[in-house]
Order: C-alpha cells, then sequence, then structure tokens
C-alpha cells in the first residue's frame, strides 16, 4: 500500500548552524567541479574554516572535504558507468587533475577501533604473501575488511620483513595464502587495473594520531610530495612534525598509504623506513605515470 505521510509541523531545526550546514551542502553540489577548498568555501560564507568544520562535521557526520568527495565520486562513478565517458575525460569534468588523481580517489579506507588497537591485532586473521613487485618484494597483508599491510624487501630478506610486520599486530593469527593476496598485488602495481568500479579497500589499524596522520597522507595528489610539516598542519598539529615523521615511518600500508610522498624540511627525502632508494624509485614511477 502507497501512503503519504503529511507532516503536520515544521520541523527545521532552529539556529544559525542548519542554515550554514545547508549552504555548504547546496555549495558543493552546484560547485564540485571547481573543488572548492575549505578556505574558500569559509570565506564565501564568512565563516571561520576551523569553526565550520567542526559545525559541519557535527551536523553531518563528515567533513566538507569528505562531502565533496563523496560528491565527486558519484558524479564520476555515473560518467563512467552510464554515459562511458573515458577516464581522462570524466577526471577533467568532475574537476580532477587527471586520471591519476581520480584514482587517489577510488582508495577507500576505514580505521579500527581504539579497542582493536589496543588488541594488537587480537581477533584478526591476516592472510598474507609475498609478490614480486617494481620495487623489489612486497609482502601483502589483507584481513577480511581489506588491504592491511604492504611491505618491501629485498630477494632474501622477506623473513626479516616478516618479522617486522608482524611485531605490530602480535596477537593477530597470520596465515600463509598466496590465494588471498594475488588479487591485490595485481591491482596495487598494475594502473591499468586501478577502477571505479572496484575501490581497493584499506583497513588503517594504528593510534588515532598515526591514523589521522595516514588520513593526510592518503590525500597528497599522485605524482606530488609534501613535508612533513605541511602534514602537521594538515590534521591541526602545527607542532608536531617531530610526532608525523614517527607516525609516517610507522606507516604499515607503504605505497598505497603514500608515506614515501612525505618529505623533509625544504624537500630533503629523509629516511624511509625501507630505504632511499626505493622511495627515490616510487617517486620516479609515479611521476611516468601520472
Amino acid at each position: 500500500m502507497n501512503m503519504i505521510a503529511n507532516l503536520q509541523t515544521d520541523i527545521t531545526p532552529d539556529g544559525p548552524d542548519y542554515d550554514i550546514v545547508r549552504r555548504v551542502i547546496e555549495l558543493i553540489t552546484e560547485d564540485y567541479r571547481d573543488q572548492p577548498s575549505l578556505e574558500a568555501i569559509a570565506a564565501r560564507l564568512n565563516q571561520s574554516p576551523t569553526q565550520l568544520q567542526k559545525t559541519f562535521t557535527r551536523w553531518a557526520g563528515l567533513s566538507p572535504k569528505g562531502f565533496l568527495q563523496a560528491v565527486t565520486l558519484d558524479h564520476a562513478k555515473r560518467l563512467l558507468r552510464k554515459e562511458d565517458m573515458p577516464l581522462l575525460e570524466t577526471s577533467i569534468e568532475v574537476g580532477l587533475s587527471g586520471p591519476s588523481r581520480l584514482h587517489d580517489l577510488f582508495v577507500t579506507h576505514e580505521a579500527m577501533s581504539p579497542g582493536e588497537w589496543k588488541a594488537k591485532g587480537g581477533g584478526l586473521i591476516i592472510r598474507y604473501g609475498f609478490h614480486i613487485c617494481p620495487f623489489g618484494v612486497a609482502l601483502i597483508m589483507v584481513t577480511d575488511r581489506g588491504l592491511a599491510g604492504l611491505a618491501f624487501s629485498d630477494s632474501g630478506d622477506e623473513r626479516a620483513c616478516l618479522e617486522d610486520m608482524t611485531c605490530r599486530w602480535p596477537n593477530a593469527e597470520y596465515v600463509e595464502d598466496l590465494q588471498a593476496t594475488v588479487p591485490y598485488a595485481a591491482r596495487i602495481f598494475e594502473p591499468g587495473k586501478w577502477s571505479s568500479d572496484q575501490p581497493l579497500r584499506v583497513v588503517l589499524i594504528g593510534t588515532d594520531f598515526q591514523v589521522r596522520v595516514w588520513q593526510s597522507l592518503l590525500k597528497i595528489p599522485f605524482g606530488k610530495a609534501v613535508t612533513y610539516s605541511d602534514i602537521a598542519n594538515d590534521i591541526g598539529s602545527p607542532t608536531a612534525q617531530r610526532a608525523v615523521g614517527a607516525a609516517v615511518g610507522a606507516n604499515p600500508i607503504s605505497f598505497v598509504v603514500p608515506c614515501h610522498r612525505a618529505l623533509g624540511k625544504n624537500g630533503a627525502l629523509t629516511g624511509y623506513h625501507w630505504g632511499l632508494t626505493r622511495k627515490r624509485a616510487m617517486l620516479g614511477w609515479e611521476s611516468a605515470h601520472a
């Protein structure tokens, strides 16, 4: 039976917050092709960027940037699937710089809860496998929720690489399972298989601060780089550059969560957990594919 509901009273919330959130949603929905920054949106609404971020996130459940990404992704999927538009044209149409940036949007992620992190992997089954890749030997680790670990080693050093990763979550159960990891290896290192139809699912297992840093890394465009101070500013902790550097070094999903795109002061390469030579190789590989 079809029924029409009639509201007897106006349920629109009182106060300025609702109007601000409504205007942000309208602005992003109408101007998503311009990819407006938080600062640009705040300026148009005569708001402080910090306060606007807090207000919108409290009401909408995600940040203005997150809402912009969701709107952009929705339009990109429509163009790719229903209108069969080529990837490059789709990227330009939705206001992205090119196919590489569009791919970044299709790497989706979630963070495990603080309780799951404190359990140090307890209750998790992590399946792993070693695979040859453009940067040596890749150790890929997955859970039933997605990619949880990606590390690198030279031939012959696989055991040390595995020990390095398993000690991060000592209470997890580890199962060598190439059947589970082959699909990830086939997609991660092959740009031709980066598809909007099947976003790469990433699971971030770390402290709250680490996860915030890793989420910031995911914002760095393909083929580009930022400094640790840029990341510290992005997460709202401008004086925490040293802690940011430690969190970048602890990133368990190298390459996909692009810690190699983080540079020291004045653009210095600084350290890299899997070796500076590999970091240079990754940056060069991305420049060639950007």
